[in-house]
């Protein structure tokens, strides 16, 4: 058994994400439209194989994919602007700047020994 037709079959079924999976269903109040906006990461694989001319004694084939998607900001429509407001991530800032603060701990430390 070939591994092409796995792999198109993995492809036509992880890759059907479309405008609609990226940007969501837009949604009105206060004046305004909010549309979420999402970042689509994906992946598949396949294979197959067998063992000598056996006939369907030993061989095997699979596959496998997934998808994932990652809410990146809104887009906010106004009478007065579009604008594009991107959802930051507060644990991440929080880490880095506790890094930032350690590093130059650590430094001012060093410098005086």
């Amino acid at each position: 058994m070939s591994s092409l037709p796995i792999l198109q079959s993995l492809k036509e079924s992880i890759l059907s994400a479309n405008v609609k999976a990226l940007y969501g269903e837009p949604i009105a109040a206060q004046g305004k439209t909010v549309i979420p906006v999402a970042k689509i990461i994906y992946g598949y694989g396949g294979g197959a194989g067998g063992v000598g001319n056996s006939g369907t004694r030993g061989e095997g084939s699979g596959g496998g994919g997934a998808a994932r998607a990652i809410p990146v900001g809104v887009v906010e429509v106004s009478d007065r602007q579009t604008r594009f407001v991107p959802i930051s991530d507060r644990k991440k800032l929080a880490g880095a700047v506790a890094m930032g603060i350690g590093l130059g701990m650590w430094l001012g430390w060093r410098r005086r020994r």
